[in-house]
């Protein structure tokens, strides 16, 4: 089979091959999917750029989430059958014309959803479950700090947080972008490259006065968003897209980036009841699979009951072809796409 390999670090269009590898045979609770289109995740650059610790050692093939129709299954698979059309995350290897994924990592879905839109419900939507649900328990009325609105998991959370009928205030990087998360239900929108958003913030609602903060940023940006927490409050931390800004090697960029996060003290955020959750979904789907699980379902289901819309990038409905995998890379590493984009086989 086709498999799309990260061969070097660096520049998107140097970076990759189309090489021939074995197709995997599923083995246990495995399926085999025969891939139709495949996501690309903020993860994704940082793996290419030689800054993500999880993935595999080069030549390696990324790729969180795919969808395809089921091709083979595991001795122990029982809720799916071969044919099905799924939408899975992968532990790496969805760049492929099939891949490996287990059968709690997988869903039947309906055959008119788009596969930016259901890898859209895998990711961005599970991460974003996982965060408001069962990290943070929003309830009504809570102040919620979301970064990155228009993004892939900024979206969901805005869509998710609603739902549990909170107070939504995001930021977005640019005026176009306002309408946009205002129609996914956010309450205020902050264009963090006119304003500083912490002075934004305590000037309209005082000190300490968000209940959760939801950041993907890192480095300075996590600092002013934990100065801004209620007591009580918790900080959901799943990623730090300020890494690929950063000049220099992968020393001197990770010492950039802690110097940013500045000083934490536990004793005092234990004082104040301040907490801060660490969100890696690779680690959920490791260690607490049926959690996974459970998340994946509930999404999906909101999805068919119309609760939630998965935003995809402007783009051909934010799905590109394989071709253009190097463009889509380099759109997504400089926050040029909105929402979820995907790669089609």
């Amino acid at each position: 089979m086709k498999a799309f390999s990260l061969v070097k670090f660096g520049a998107s269009d140097q970076a990759f091959e189309t090489r021939e590898i074995d197709i995997p045979t599923p083995i246990d609770q495995e399926i085999l999917i025969q891939v139709e289109g495949f996501g690309l995740n903020f993860a994704d650059v940082m793996a290419r750029k030689g800054q993500y610790q999880d993935a595999p050692p080069l030549p390696a093939v990324l790729g969180y989430d795919v969808v395809g129709k089921v091709s083979a299954i595991g001795s122990k698979v029982t809720k799916l059958k071969v044919g099905d059309r799924v939408v899975a995350l992968t532990r790496f290897g969805g760049y492929a014309q099939f891949a490996i994924s287990q059968e709690f990592a997988s869903v039947k879905i309906d055959n008119d959803i788009s596969v930016a839109a259901a890898c859209a419900l895998a990711t961005q939507f599970c991460t974003a479950q996982y965060m408001i649900e069962k990290k943070m328990r929003v309830m009504p009325g809570e102040k919620l700090l979301i970064h990155s609105g228009a993004g892939g998991v900024g979206s969901a959370l805005i869509q998710l947080a609603k739902l549990k009928k909170a107070y939504v205030i995001t930021t977005v990087g640019s005026p176009s972008k306002i309408d946009l998360v205002k129609k996914l239900g956010a309450d205020e929108v902050i264009n963090y490259n006119e304003v500083s958003f912490k002075t934004a913030i305590e000037s309209r609602h005082g000190k300490k006065s968000i209940f959760g903060v939801f950041d993907a940023i890192g480095g300075k940006n996590f600092r002013k968003s934990l100065s801004l927490l209620s007591p009580a409050g918790t900080i959901c931390g799943y990623g730090v897209s300020e890494n690929t800004k950063a000049r220099g090697g992968m020393l001197l960029t990770g010492i950039k980036t802690l110097l940013g996060f500045g000083i934490i003290s536990p004793p005092l955020m234990m004082m104040e009841g301040k907490s801060f959750a660490g969100v890696n979904m690779l680690r959920v789907a490791d260690f607490q699979p049926l959690l996974f699980q459970e998340i994946l379902s509930e999404v999906v289901e909101f999805h068919k009951k119309g609760l939630i819309t998965p935003l995809v990038d402007t783009f051909n409905k934010g799905e590109f072809q394989v071709s253009e995998l190097a463009k889509a890379h380099e759109l997504l590493e400089n926050r040029k796409t909105i929402g979820k984009i995907a790669i089609i086989l």
